[in-house]
């Protein structure tokens, strides 16, 4: 029987999903622990692999469905939905959404249309209300489409986070852990308690150089501490591959990043040109880790620019 109710849910599934342009890549959902899933992104560029870059997941509970973060189209989204619906045809009841992302968020009208509340950090709304939310649509409907099109809109929240949130659905106990401005205008992570899965948005990058923008790198790092001492059995970062393993799972963006402030910092107390200064750096640790070609040199800017800024 529930195997013809599943089969029925996903054949009415599909017939509301008509309007969603096929996306090429494969989204496939692999499970963790328990009940918790997630959809591994592709390691690439904000719009290479149809603006598949980075990771969500979902928690199943006898109540119904927590998602974590919403992909970066509406396809995108809608082929997570499928996932979903290959697995239970519970409610979507939450999104839980790390940061407010094109990449992460562009998705999310897809369960705002299921009838899920959307939760998301403090801080949201200066992205929202920002010209660069409108601005970085437009371009993506050019760059992205037609899986970013007209039809995308941006989805505000219906509750916003402002300190570590505990709640349960069904027979699940869930902890969101508030970080402020980190590694955008607000960041948050999601624990499975039940599950002993973490999702932890971007303050974790796997596999690749971290973007960093303009983030708070001091409190970024202060937060990676934090994290790091959470004892959890399964941890999926917001970019590459899920693991067992959280501490090295970490270890590269810890790595990373208290080494941008320790170089730069250095340099920026001792007034030096940041031309000179990131000529100098041996860069050798990190070189040969995707990403680093395209983001290293910006990334080292932007950190060098916050640091005289903090340290004036």
């Amino acid at each position: 029987m529930k195997t013809i109710i599943l089969a029925l849910s996903l054949l009415s599934f599909l017939s509301q999903a008509a309007n969603y342009a096929e996306v090429g890549v494969e989204v496939e959902s692999k499970r963790l622990n328990g009940n918790a899933y997630y959809i591994p992104g592709m390691s690439g560029s904000a719009t290479e692999y149809e603006g598949f870059i980075s990771n969500a997941g979902f928690i199943v509970t006898t109540e119904g469905v927590v998602v974590f973060d919403g992909l970066g189209s509406p396809p995108l989204a809608n082929a997570m939905l499928s996932e979903i619906r290959k697995v239970t045809d519970k409610p979507i009841k939450l999104v839980i959404v790390s940061h407010y992302h094109a990449d992460h968020i562009y998705g999310l009208q897809v369960f705002k249309a299921q009838g899920a509340k959307i939760w998301a950090p403090k801080g949201v709304w200066d992205y929202l209300d920002s010209e660069t939310a409108e601005t970085l649509l437009k371009s993506r409907r050019d760059t992205l489409f037609p899986w970013v099109n007209d039809e995308t809109y941006l989805v505000e929240p219906d509750r916003i986070i402002d300190k570590d949130t505990q709640f349960s659905l069904g027979e699940h106990k869930f902890l969101i852990s508030y970080f402020g401005k980190v590694h955008s205008d607000g960041d948050m992570s999601l624990l499975s308690v039940t599950d002993q899965t973490l999702y932890s948005g971007d303050i974790i990058f796997e596999g690749r150089i971290p973007f960093v923008g303009d983030a708070d790198i001091i409190e970024w790092s202060k937060t990676l501490d934090r994290v790091r001492n959470m004892q959890v059995e399964y941890f999926v970062p917001g970019h590459g591959s899920a693991s067992d393993q959280p501490k090295e799972t970490m270890d590269l963006t810890y790595r990373y990043l208290n080494f941008l402030l320790d170089k730069l910092g250095k340099a920026v107390e001792a007034m030096d040109q940041f031309e000179e200064t990131y000529d100098a750096i041996d860069w050798s640790e990190f070189e040969d880790e995707p990403a680093f070609d395209a983001a290293n040199r910006k990334n080292a800017y932007a950190v060098y620019l916050y640091l005289e800024r903090v340290l004036d």
